[in-house]
């Protein structure tokens, strides 16, 4: 039955019909070939429960945060205001990147949505800045991925979804973990630009003490945002969707404070908003669909008998699910990727021991490594579409390092599960 599924599903995937379809078929598949009951009658009841979900409201509202951060000049202030800090250090405007990166990933919840901004910021002026188009470009692409590893995440919603863990200790766990990742980025970037000075582009001058005062304001926005929304979290005062509706309402206000608050912003934003969200949820709804015939089949609990079947170290088998994530990120979109796989993946890894929250932040990166591999690296896309010029391996082979950096953090958190489980235990006390 297992290997059926993964030939149907990967097989329809490399013919580049779309994942919503794939998943539908190949749910229909097992639900005709293995299922005692027809799964057709209760359709529509499962996919209007899917629908009406209050968890999964929180991700059109993420993203429209994001959306109204770019379009009030919120994201271009706060990108300039940590240039003036950073820009002393060897590599200057690929640590504000990687600092900005980060910073906008606790407000956005979305990786293409980092990416797409700090490009747009940053890319004009890395040929005035004299830098290496590789790593300037791979540190976009890399950067972005923070998006789904800070809280707040969209991806870290879907897979507390589809793992049934709790959102909250999904973001406690990926915080720590998230400011190691930026903070080796930056180191790996100092040490490649003192290694290699023509890489990190023309050493500017340093912002005077009143410049770096001047632009601490623009951090207040992004910063407070962050504080709004994760702490009201943290602090049980709302839940992630509460939260995501305050950062929303939040950024509306900023926006309005700005003065770039107006008719044609709201709908460009809502229209955005609403493109990536039909998408998102089309595939989570099928997936979800998906689940019910895999758990009504037994197929979760056939696959765990033979993972245990196996007799193998459990260190083994998960030093084998990350190799073969590793494969398959290079394949596939990565929210098809997580989706299609997270049921299937998650009761093994509880079957052999480990926490589903702690795989839930291995998890992240590892599909954070999918959105940066080629050829179908969605992030390396879209830094080369905001660039519009050059050759689209200059993004690809700047990427590669970064890679390496999210290997050494898997790694890390293997050897180290309390760099994910410390924070949560602590905050349940």
């Amino acid at each position: 039955m297992f290997p059926t599924l993964i030939t149907v599903l990967f097989g329809l995937l490399a013919l580049g019909i779309p994942v919503a379809a794939v998943l539908v078929i190949v749910t229909l598949v097992l639900d005709h070939s293995f299922s005692f009951f027809p799964v057709l009658p209760v359709v529509g009841e499962m996919l209007w429960g899917g629908s009406t979900s209050f968890t999964l409201i929180a991700v059109p509202l993420f993203i429209l945060t994001g959306e109204l951060l770019l379009s009030s000049g919120i994201a271009a202030g706060m990108f300039m205001a940590i240039d003036r800090w950073v820009r002393v250090i060897p590599g200057g405007l690929l640590h504000t990147i990687i600092g900005s990166s980060a910073l906008f990933s606790a407000t956005s919840g979305s990786s293409v949505a980092t990416a797409a901004t700090i490009s747009t910021v940053a890319i004009p002026q890395m040929k005035a800045g004299g830098y290496a188009p590789p790593l300037f470009l791979g540190s976009i692409a890399a950067g972005g991925t923070l998006g789904i590893l800070i809280p707040p995440s969209i991806n870290m919603i879907i897979y507390g979804v589809l793992s049934d863990q709790s959102i909250g200790q999904l973001y406690l766990a990926s915080f720590i973990p998230g400011l190691m990742m930026a903070l080796i980025f930056s180191v790996m970037v100092f040490a490649m630009c003192r290694l290699d000075p023509a890489k990190g582009g023309r050493r500017e001058a340093p912002a005077t003490w009143a410049e770096k005062i001047e632009s601490l304001p623009a951090l207040v926005p992004p910063l407070l945002l962050f504080v709004l929304m994760v702490g009201s979290i943290y602090l049980g005062i709302a839940t992630p969707t509460e939260a995501a509706a305050l950062g929303f309402l939040a950024a509306l206000a900023l926006a309005a404070w700005r003065r770039k608050l107006s008719m044609a912003v709201l709908v460009h934003a809502a229209e955005r908003t609403m493109r990536t969200t039909c998408m998102v949820m089309l595939i989570v709804l099928a997936a979800q669909l998906l689940n019910f015939v895999m758990v009504s089949i037994g197929l979760a609990d056939q696959i765990k008998t033979a993972v245990a079947a196996l007799n193998a170290p459990p260190l083994a088998i998960l030093a084998a699910i990350v190799i073969i994530y590793m494969v398959l990120g290079c394949f596939m979109e990565t929210l098809s990727l997580m989706i299609a796989t997270t049921p299937i993946v998650v009761p093994v890894i509880v079957g052999i021991g480990y926490d589903p929250v702690w795989f839930g932040v291995v998890f992240m990166i590892l599909i954070e490594m999918a959105l940066i591999t080629p050829p179908i690296g969605m992030n390396l896309f879209v830094v080369q579409s905001v660039r519009g010029e050059g050759n689209f391996n200059d993004v690809a082979m700047g990427a590669l390092p970064f890679v390496g950096a999210m290997l050494v953090i898997v790694i890390l958190l293997i050897a180290l599960p309390d760099l994910a489980l410390w924070l949560p235990d602590f905050v349940r006390g």
